[in-house]
């Protein structure tokens, strides 16, 4: 007979398989949202582009100047973002309801759901925090991406990042489940430490706050080349990123999030050498695992001076941003898998 500890471990795995397939059906939902949204904001700029032409003819020659049809296109475009979202990303009585968007997050907030419990009954199961391996600690971070948007989503219209977001959670769990499966079982002695809870507590918060900010950079230079486009002349060949606040407002809201999770990732590399010295006798040994969590400090760091003191704005401060959450995605993966070392506790 299976003891409690073996059950609830098999009740985790299955959850933390139907949260997968629940967040899936999310993301599809959201990108969905996604492509009915450019129909109806094809619809809007028709109109706008009447509208924009009636108040023409009515002023008459003293707004020559903007007669003619590209111009009253290019005023309604503008005017387009405007009744979509704002720059802000507030809710506002004019904000689309959006039906799919909604079905979207109502799913989401299910599969969180589901996905916490996976997650607290695989601690229970083990008797520890549940982030000992490269599973837990994958699990327990797409579960915070998928907490801390739906905290967002109800103060800030970021419906237009839930197929991003929603996208990489179930990238996430996929790659948990499948890449690094790991049963229950206990800490190896290197482990077996209060400072398990504190150090990789916040890398695991860290890290889910750098998934965020990278999804938010990506967006950025999208939508940045689309706008490039737009100013050269060129169609519109993507609108549903009216739907998109600005690449600038993009790039303010990255830059916030960066900011916080430096801080936290300055936290655990200090907490990390705190453990190192009570496990191994020293601060600092330029093990494998320790220098790429240095990499990662170093150019979120210079990502942060560079914005604020050198005019690193727009697309490289996007490039920064997105180099510094591959460096990450690389000490997670590569350094856990291929290299030897203090650190080698992937479990797979």
């Amino acid at each position: 007979m299976p003891n409690i500890n073996e059950t609830l471990g098999g009740y985790s795995d299955l959850f933390m398989l139907l949260a997968a397939m629940v967040y899936a059906v999310a993301f599809i939902c959201f990108a969905i949202d996604l492509a009915k949204s450019s129909q109806t904001i094809r619809e809007l700029e028709s109109n706008l582009v009447k509208e924009e032409q009636e108040e023409l003819a009515l002023v008459g020659a003293t707004r020559s100047t903007r007669g003619s049809s590209a111009s009253a296109g290019a005023s309604a475009l503008d005017s387009t973002s405007d009744v979509l979202v704002g720059d802000s990303m507030d809710y506002t009585e004019s904000t689309p309801k959006r039906r799919f968007a909604n079905i979207a997050i109502m799913l989401t907030i299910l599969a969180a759901a589901i996905h916490v419990f996976a997650v607290v009954s695989r601690g229970i199961a083990a008797a520890r925090v549940p982030w000992g391996n490269m599973y837990e600690f994958l699990t327990t971070g797409a579960s915070i991406v998928a907490v801390v948007y739906l905290v967002a989503v109800r103060k800030k219209d970021l419906r237009f990042m839930g197929a991003f977001v929603i996208g990489l959670v179930t990238l996430m769990l996929c790659a948990a489940t499948m890449g690094f499966p790991t049963p229950v079982a206990h800490l190896i002695p290197a482990l077996q430490s209060p400072w398990l809870v504190i150090h990789v507590s916040i890398a695991v918060l860290s890290s889910a706050l750098f998934t965020i900010s990278f999804a938010m950079s990506a967006l950025q230079l999208v939508q940045h080349y689309r706008q490039k486009n737009l100013i050269a002349g060129k169609a519109d060949k993507l609108p549903f990123l009216r739907l998109v606040p600005s690449a600038a407002a993009l790039e303010n809201a990255a830059y916030r999030i960066n900011t916080v999770s430096f801080v936290m990732w300055t936290f655990t590399v200090m907490a990390g050498a705190i453990w190192a010295e009570a496990a191994w006798g020293r601060y600092w040994g330029w093990d494998v695992k320790e220098v790429w969590s240095f990499v990662i400090w170093t150019v979120y760091a210079g990502y942060l001076h560079a914005r604020a003191t050198r005019g690193w704005t727009g697309v490289r401060s996007a490039w920064l941003s997105i180099i510094g959450y591959a460096c990450l995605v690389f000490n997670f993966t590569v350094v856990n898998l291929y290299f030897n070392g203090l650190h080698s506790y992937a479990g797979v």
